[in-house]
């Protein structure tokens, strides 16, 4: 068993990504995962709600936490929201973890047809807004009021009690406003996954610490999650050609050019831009993705190398859960650098 600690002095734990199987699948995994020892397995909300894949993972394990990673605030009301989360945590027997995210406005009003809110702000709100109806549902809801979520509750019924009256919120983080805001109102804080190793210690720490001390908040108060990519294959070539396409998806979004920059790659973002305006094209530009891009935002090649390469997340963070690259792959790639994770997991674990 690993002696290495995390950021708070604490054992290392570590989170899983799980995709949307079937039941049987998905069982199957959860098994593996807490075999392995694995803390936590999370879903990813990409266009359907993430609460509803955990569940064969809960009914399958004893210990796996489970967690929405993350849940899209704006795509339902704080109302559903809370309630899914307390289904969750009767579900788990008090093991569900609430992440939520902003999204960006492609999402919430080019997608979901949302209003187009100030998302921090909104995400602000949800955050209150479940708090007090987990809080207080079973004992009869006083009005609520917020700047977009506005209920009375009249007809509402009294509702049994919740497992727990405080599910922890999490709440995910690329740009500096949003980790405040999630060092702020939050018990944990998922980064972004286009935050590197170089980024997370050298612009992320200090902003950590000085928001910490800002809000009279201990470190230990609330829970640091990185979520680095990596891509386990001893042939190290082929893990950086499948890690490109996920790269220059990433990079053609526009509101990640500010990371894709201060890691001196702006002219091939900008590229990724112009590919991805045309129904994300950006298989068309991979050439303009070089290898150096690939390696600055994803680990590749064997498990010693990578386990190396990520090391130094665990200056900030008291979880890591790794992702491998997803865009434009293969199922049979997609299990592939899966097993890499597990791979690498069970090497940390030792």
């Amino acid at each position: 068993m690993s002696q290495k600690l995390n950021a708070n002095g604490n054992e290392r734990e570590f989170w899983g990504v799980i995709p949307v199987a079937s039941a049987q699948q998905t069982t199957e995994m959860a098994k593996i995962m807490e075999d392995i020892g694995f803390s936590t397995a999370t879903c990813l909300q990409i266009y359907g709600p993430p609460f509803a894949p955990l569940v064969p993972i809960a009914c399958a394990s004893q210990k796996l936490k489970v967690a929405s990673g993350v849940a899209v605030a704006a795509s339902r009301s704080p109302f559903e929201t809370a309630f899914a989360a307390m289904d969750m945590d009767r579900i788990t027997d008090g093991r569900f973890i609430l992440g939520l995210g902003s999204a960006v406005k492609s999402a919430t009003v080019g997608l979901y047809g949302m209003p187009d809110y100030k998302l921090m702000t909104h995400l602000r709100d949800t955050v209150q807004a479940v708090r007090h109806i987990i809080a207080g549902a079973h004992k009869g809801l006083e009005p609520y009021d917020g700047v977009y979520y506005k209920a009375d509750y009249a007809e509402m019924i009294v509702t049994a009690p919740p497992v727990r009256e405080h599910i922890p919120i999490w709440i995910a983080a690329l740009r500096d406003n949003m980790t405040r805001l999630a060092l702020e109102v939050s018990d944990g804080l998922m980064a972004h996954a286009l935050w590197t190793v170089s980024w997370t210690n050298d612009q992320m720490a200090p902003l950590i610490d000085r928001t910490l001390k800002e809000f009279g908040r201990a470190r230990s108060d609330i829970d640091i999650n990185c979520w680095p990519w990596v891509a386990v294959n001893n042939d190290k070539r082929q893990a950086i050609n499948d890690s490109r396409p996920t790269v220059a998806a990433y990079a053609g979004i526009d509101v990640y050019e500010h990371i894709f920059e201060a890691h001196g790659f702006l002219k091939e973002a900008r590229i990724c831009q112009e590919a991805s305006k045309r129904q994300s094209d950006v298989l068309s530009v991979l050439d303009k993705v070089p290898d150096e891009m690939v390696e600055a935002f994803v680990s590749c090649g064997p498990v010693d190398e990578v386990l190396e390469r990520i090391e130094p997340f665990w200056n900030v963070a008291d979880s890591l859960c790794p992702m491998s690259p997803y865009r434009h792959m293969t199922m049979e790639q997609l299990q592939f650098y899966g097993g890499g994770i597990y791979q690498l997991v069970a090497a940390a674990k030792q």
